[in-house]
């Protein structure tokens, strides 16, 4: 059986990034890691397919080469984000990885596996102290959450995603948050 996913608060995103350790390296690139995953809404594969080249700062992008269906796609994200990859570019220079490493990659420059991060997300959740299920796709299920409450426009979210079309994205958002539904029924009363 398949559970419902569980959207995370801002909150409990920051209280994960803060069960890094600030100073590691290791904990420093989980920190780009789930900030890349949580802002940019991206795949676990996309995620891990990034190059360094693939982000431009000033510009507020990121480009993913190797979305699903192979199909390319641009994405914001913010300078808060960007905060987080930035510290990570610096500390794998320093450690004379070059830009020919994936992004997110070992200390060795050797792409991160995916079972590694399955694993990182809810050991970090248990860290942190937060209950619900944590793993990458929340992560990308949170954002998705956050963007329609603020009314922004669901074809922006669906190209965010890299949703194929619109329908996609509208039966994601129905699913992950309900909450023209939820408003509707707190507003009735009893006769």
């Amino acid at each position: 059986m398949r559970l419902p996913v569980e959207v995370l608060s801002p909150a409990e995103v920051r209280s994960l990034i803060n069960a890094c350790s600030n100073r590691a390296p290791t904990g420093i690139r989980n920190r780009a890691l789930i900030a890349i995953l949580y802002r940019c809404g991206l795949r676990i594969g996309e995620a891990r397919a990034l190059m360094p080249k693939d982000l431009d700062e000033k510009a507020g992008t990121v480009r993913v080469l190797r979305g699903k269906g192979d199909k390319a796609r641009t994405v914001g994200l913010d300078s808060d984000g960007f905060a987080y990859v930035s510290r990570w570019l610096e500390r794998r220079q320093k450690a004379g990885i070059n830009g020919r490493a994936p992004l997110i990659c070992t200390l060795q420059g050797k792409p991160v596996k995916q079972d590694y991060i399955r694993a990182l997300l809810p050991r970090l959740a248990r860290k942190a102290g937060i209950e619900k299920r944590v793993h990458a796709h929340a992560l990308r299920h949170t954002p998705a959450a956050e963007l329609a409450p603020e009314r922004i426009p669901v074809n922006v979210i669906q190209k965010q995603l890299g949703h194929a079309n619109l329908a996609i994205t509208s039966r994601y958002l129905d699913h992950i948050s309900p909450q023209a539904v939820i408003d509707a029924m707190k507003e009735r009363r009893w006769d």
